[in-house]
């Protein structure tokens, strides 16, 4: 030990800047320097891409990513082919904007982006007073599909003081639908051209 602190100090009166430094010091700041370049080596313990490295990488491979394969895109993300990589949200933009304004005219609950999930309040048509409505729709692709969205309609009824739940149509669901994926197609048209 006596030799390279020997080595430490005479290399103390070449350096300017080391020269004035006391001794410890320079022992500790040295023992820094050698521990930051043997963490900087080129064996540093991690394993090839690909495998994994210790229990806790099996694990987190095995249970995959919460924002999927390819991350998640801040602002537009990673440039893709398709439309579904223009939109930062959960699933397709086109079907999401959609869904928000065809149940426009209802007063909204809860919208959830990265969910897909719109959820309406009761309204009561001033038409047919004593009825309400409420719908629930779920966004289920990111792509733009057919069956990308699944629409559930409730009513109720007044019966003297109290709301009364009744069946619905499915046909309601169904045509609430249809006008959400033609809204969707028509603001894809209108922003992609095709």
């Amino acid at each position: 030990m006596g030799r390279y602190f020997g080595t430490a100090l005479s290399f103390c009166s070449i350096h300017p800047i080391i020269g004035t430094m006391h001794p410890t010091r320079l022992l500790v700041l040295s023992s820094c320097l050698l521990a930051l370049l043997a963490a900087c080596s080129e064996n540093s313990g991690v394993s090839e891409p690909g495998k994994p490295q210790d229990i806790k990488d099996v694990r987190r491979e095995s249970r995959g990513s919460l924002v999927g394969d390819g991350g998640f895109g801040v602002m537009g993300g990673a440039v893709k082919d398709d439309e579904t990589a223009k939109s930062p949200i959960g699933v397709n933009g086109f079907l999401w904007r959609a869904t928000l304004d065809t149940l426009s005219f209802m007063p909204i609950n809860q919208a959830d982006p990265f969910g897909g999930t719109v959820l309406t309040d009761w309204y009561e048509d001033p038409k047919a007073p004593g009825e309400r409505y409420k719908v629930n729709a779920i966004i289920l692709d990111k792509t733009l599909r057919a069956d990308g969205i699944r629409v559930s309609v409730f009513k109720q009824k007044l019966d003297g003081t109290a709301w009364r739940d009744l069946p619905v149509d499915d046909h309601l669901a169904r045509k609430l639908e249809d006008s959400i994926l033609t809204r969707a197609r028509h603001l894809r048209i209108a922003q992609l051209g095709h």
